[in-house]
């Protein structure tokens, strides 16, 4: 499972990859957050999953100074990094074979780090005069 955050302001993004996404694993990822993104106000627009919604990771966020925000049900449109996974899968994994998900994860993440905070920001939608979350 690949997942990440995107600060839209300055484009930079942090990614991970598990081969389980649970509870405890999403914790694992809001502690590197908090880690990468010290000093900063982080407020965390999520989906409405139990992964987020459980009592030890809002109280984790909470406790490491994380706001979560629930998106809408079934608006994905609403989530940047939807807009980035888009150019992932179209520029990057369509159409290339890989012999395991291993490997089709390292291809997403070199991809991904090759591109340019303005790249994010771009792929993303972020920088579309039609973005809904103001900077």
């Amino acid at each position: 499972m690949l997942y990440g955050v995107l600060n839209p302001r300055t484009g930079k993004l942090l990614t991970a990859i598990e081969e389980k996404w649970n509870q405890w694993m999403f914790q694992v990822f809001l502690n590197k957050v908090r880690g990468c993104f010290r000093g900063w106000k982080i407020i965390l627009f999520l989906d409405r999953g139990t992964i987020h919604k459980a009592k030890q990771s809002v109280n984790l966020a909470r406790k490491l100074r994380i706001e979560l925000r629930w998106l809408p049900v079934a608006c994905p449109e609403l989530n940047p990094l939807e807009g980035l996974w888009l150019h992932l899968k179209g520029e990057a994994l369509s159409n290339r074979m890989a012999k395991t998900m291993i490997e089709l994860g390292e291809k997403a993440l070199a991809y991904l780090d090759s591109l340019s905070q303005h790249d994010c920001l771009q792929k993303a939608g972020v920088l579309s005069n039609n973005f809904w979350l103001a900077t």
